[in-house]
């Protein structure tokens, strides 16, 4: 299967009567908005600044020894252990600083091989500890100094050190390749490509400490990331059905990363979206959408949004999985980022078919809708508005009278002023296909006095001088077709020369 959304959907994504490249400019602009606004909401990569001096991998403390970074070249070098032990601690310890951790200096000083080499020194697992402990935090700065882990050769004996006897080796080892999974789908793929998911998982059980639980999720969930290209096929089927599990965990960080998980598989790829849906896990999701955390709200939500970009039928599974009812609770949430996130998971069940229009209408989301694009802030009023843009592009007559009965007269008219010209020009489209609606049901004269009422038919007037030439044709369409008949002075509309007044 492909991982693009089928035409026929992505034609109804976002206000279908429009072009659809409009469209597709406006799906791109509001997900790279959304995954912008969310980007600092889980760490891609995380740095080990435990202040510790006791050496967590033999139990014994140690008293670390301060040398200066030409002694640790030579210590790693030494051919004894205890030396290159002490010289290895010296350096986690320069790069667990907090503040300004000399990790260029570190990597340019070319130590990271010996590190390397380190992990295999199985008989000594405090070495192996401070040695991971260095790479991870290593390969927590920027690309370039991840991909120079990597290229040491770090991927393989990290993997293999997940079968460690001693538990906090394994632990770092978990930590360095989740710090080297998240850096993007390069050396993701890495990390997959060495057997590492199979590893991961069989570390997974119900004796498993949580602090170490933690770490094997979020990094199962930088597994999950990125898209250009998507994690394989095999790689998603091996994690799905711990994820799922993990879903039903009671600690907070670790159903947030498996939340975080779930909505990078479900990103823009029909094909993931349908691996995450036959596992079953709709019902969860939408119960953690009701979640008093944010850090479970927050990716809850997203992947239920992303689901319903999916196929007609995906988006009707979650709305059998009561997603409707979660949603308008979420439109109330005080934090406008989810109100915006929410109103754009509605705007995608308003752009399917007329079943799910009705279901909108059955489930009571209208009227929180339309108090956003009253009062809401000007960013979640135009998502808002994409929710009844797709309303009406696809809803029947009797459901667009039924809009037009519930109040998004007034706010639209309000918006009527804003300077953004696209989105003026999709009011304008609003009314117009709600007087079509109108005229069919022969309740156009009602519809006009709810357009009149709140200075509507002035202000399209005036959008008849527009200098955007769509809006001003629009404006004047709508004019001279439901405001301007024979003998309806209230309404019509005078052809004037340029630079003559009118005859009062």
């Amino acid at each position: 299967m492909s991982c693009e959304a089928p035409e026929d959907r992505l034609r109804k994504f976002k206000y279908r009567g429009k072009d659809a490249s409009m469209i597709r400019q406006h799906r791109i602009a509001v997900n790279v908005q959304l995954r912008k606004a969310k980007k600092d909401e889980q760490v891609l990569k995380r740095r080990n600044i435990t202040n510790l001096c006791s050496d967590s991998a033999s139990g014994e403390e140690t008293k670390g020894v301060k040398l200066t970074l030409e002694e640790i070249i030579s210590g790693v070098n030494a051919s004894d252990p205890i030396v290159c032990f002490q010289a290895t601690q010296a350096a986690r310890k320069m790069l667990s600083r907090e503040k300004n951790p000399p990790l260029k200096q570190i990597v340019e000083a070319g130590i990271i091989p010996k590190l390397v080499e380190f992990l295999t020194s199985s008989l000594h697992p405090c070495l192996q500890f401070e040695a991971a402990w260095a790479l991870t935090n290593i390969a927590s700065g920027t690309s370039d100094q991840t991909r120079a882990v990597v290229e040491g050769g770090a991927v393989k004996p990290l993997v293999e050190l997940l079968s460690s006897p001693n538990l906090i080796v394994c632990e770092q080892a978990v930590w360095a390749l989740g710090n080297i999974a998240g850096d993007g789908a390069e050396f993701r793929d890495s990390v997959i490509s060495s057997n590492a998911i199979p590893h991961l998982l069989a570390l997974i059980s119900s004796t498993t400490p949580i602090t170490f639980l933690r770490n094997i999720t979020w990094t199962l969930s930088n597994l999950c990331r990125n898209k250009n290209p998507y994690p394989c096929k095999k790689a998603v089927e091996q994690m799905l059905p711990v994820l799922s599990q993990l879903l039903q965990h009671q600690d907070n960080e670790v159903l947030s990363d498996t939340c975080w998980a779930l909505s990078y598989l479900t990103e823009s790829c029909i094909e993931r979206i349908g691996q995450v849906v036959d596992m079953g896990v709709l019902p969860r999701l939408v119960q953690l959408m009701t979640s008093s955390e944010l850090n479970i709200l927050t990716p809850s939500l997203r992947t239920v949004g992303n689901i319903v970009t999916g196929t007609d039928h995906q988006t009707q599974l979650a709305i059998e999985a009561g997603m409707l009812s979660v949603l308008p609770q979420l439109l109330l949430c005080p934090k406008s980022s989810i109100q915006k996130e929410a109103a754009w998971t509605l705007s995608n069940v308003a752009a399917g078919p007329q079943q799910h229009i009705q279901q909108l209408i059955d489930c009571n989301v209208l009227p929180a809708v339309l108090a956003l694009l009253k009062n809401g802030e000007f960013k979640v009023q135009k998502e808002a508005l994409w929710v009844v843009a797709n309303f009406t592009s696809g809803g029947t007559v009797h459901q667009l009278i039924h809009l037009a009965y519930s109040g998004v007269m007034e706010p639209l008219v309000n918006l009527l002023t804003i300077p953004d010209s696209k989105f003026v020009v999709i009011i304008l489209d609003i009314i117009s296909f709600l007087l079509q609606a109108a005229e069919q049901l022969s309740k156009k004269e009602y519809l006009r006095l709810l357009i009149e009422e709140p200075g509507g038919v002035d202000r399209i007037k005036t959008l008849q001088f527009h200098e955007n030439p769509h809006i001003s044709l629009t404006a004047m369409h709508i004019i001279e077709k439901y405001f301007s008949e024979v003998g309806d002075s209230k309404y019509k509309v005078v052809s004037v020369p340029p630079g003559r007044p009118p005859h009062r």
